[in-house]
């Protein structure tokens, strides 16, 4: 049986990841720059130093990062705090289900650690939860393995005991370099062929993870 879960946040558990593809372009675009959406979509759960890098690859040096990701927050809290949080399909009853059985769960986000218990307060999902790692605990985000390696660490189990759930490649690869078993639920885009190579299993949707998780 699985000793434990661990959950990415946004685009997995709460409907939060398509937002990040609207507010990338409309920040930089506040800055002068044309971010096109393949690129916004590149930015799913990518953390330091690879964001701030991957943005000065992309619009040259001169790219402010952390001023365009501080309005891309505002924006985005904005956006969210007029419409609210909403739980992914069956993140509940999976949550309640692996609780039962007496599965650790653990969340594993790029997203800070004050938003992240925010988030997760507001969705009544952190109850559930035995640990929350945030990527700013690690030294290098995803898709580095270090947030995951760390995961693992604080609950005092081996990577290969461990399910990893994401929904970004991003964040699969960084479960799979840790040498987690991923489970991809695909939010915003499908696995390309090369990452379903990483992947323990693909699934539609959270509760189809139920029996996979039991029988790990």
């Amino acid at each position: 049986m699985t000793r434990a879960v661990i959950f990415d946040m946004d685009g997995t558990l709460i409907d939060t990841e398509k937002y990040y593809r609207i507010f990338w372009p409309k920040a930089m675009a506040e800055f002068g720059y044309a971010m096109t959406d393949e690129q916004a979509l590149a930015m799913r759960s990518l953390g330091r130093p690879f964001a701030p890098q991957k943005l000065k690859e992309w619009f040259g040096e001169d790219v402010d990062y952390w001023a365009v990701r501080e309005k891309r927050r505002a924006m985005m809290r904005e956006c969210l705090e007029r419409e609210g949080l909403c739980c992914k399909p069956g993140a509940e009853a999976l949550l309640s289900y692996l609780k039962e059985r007496g599965i650790t769960t653990a969340v594993a986000t790029a997203t800070d650690l004050e938003t992240t218990e925010r988030y997760l307060r507001q969705t009544k999902l952190l109850p559930y939860f035995d640990r929350i790692i945030s990527a700013s605990m690690v030294e290098r985000g995803k898709p580095a393995p270090d947030i995951y390696l760390y995961a693992c660490e604080s609950l005092g189990l081996a990577p290969g005991d461990c399910i990893a759930v994401e929904d970004s490649p991003n964040g699969v690869l960084s479960a799979w370099q840790a040498g987690c078993r991923v489970i991809m639920v695909p939010d915003q885009t499908q696995p390309d062929e090369s990452l379903k190579k990483c992947l323990y299993a693909r699934v539609d949707n959270l509760m189809e993870i139920c029996p996979l998780a039991v029988d790990f």
